[in-house]
């Protein structure tokens, strides 16, 4: 494990989880069983983004619900574990299905049901609203919170570190990122 900057040059994937992460945690139960959540649409762009360039994104998340579902499907991430309370086996899946080196994958948790994958990852990262074990546990600590653009702040740090970012000024839309799936 060297510098953090020189690290994340090697990254190969994304694993995020969902509420404390893509949103501040904040969940608003319906009747008919599944939950308003509010994402940030900056991390939302640097989702579709990343994707466009070709990053593997992973979602690893005890949330559920079809609104959850749509969003990141409307993102383009096709490798989603919801509902998930064995966070470590479905992320030693989604390892194995694209022959990922564990030491080369950013883990972005918030509490304490992430520190087994962070803790089994090259570089666990978290927002800065995480609970203190995590940020113990963490490379990299966002200086944003969880729903407020840390998912932004990781995946742009490392796309600029490989010379991805705002390449050719191009640019994405979720529904563009859905459409070419």
């Amino acid at each position: 494990m060297g510098n953090f900057k020189e690290d994340i040059v090697k990254t190969e994937a994304f694993i995020l989880d969902v509420d404390g992460v893509m949103t501040d945690g904040g969940i608003i139960p319906l009747t008919n069983g599944d939950f308003i959540r509010k994402y940030h649409a900056k991390d939302g762009y640097a989702i579709a983004y990343a994707i466009r360039m070709g990053y593997k994104i992973c979602i690893i998340t005890g949330g559920r619900g079809e609104t959850l579902k749509h969003r990141l499907k409307m993102l383009g991430i096709e490798d989603v574990y919801l509902d998930c309370m064995d966070k470590i086996a479905a992320m030693n899946d989604f390892f194995k299905r694209y022959n990922l080196n564990p030491e080369h994958v950013i883990y972005m948790g918030d509490d304490i049901p992430d520190l087994e994958c962070m803790r089994a990852v090259g570089i666990p990262v978290c927002p800065a609203d995480a609970a203190s074990e995590v940020i113990e546990a963490s490379r990299y600590v966002s200086e944003f919170n969880g729903g407020y653009g840390c998912v932004r702040d990781i995946i742009e740090q490392v796309l600029r570190a490989r010379g991805d970012w705002a390449r050719n000024s191009k640019g994405v839309t979720c529904s563009s990122a859905a459409a070419s799936r």
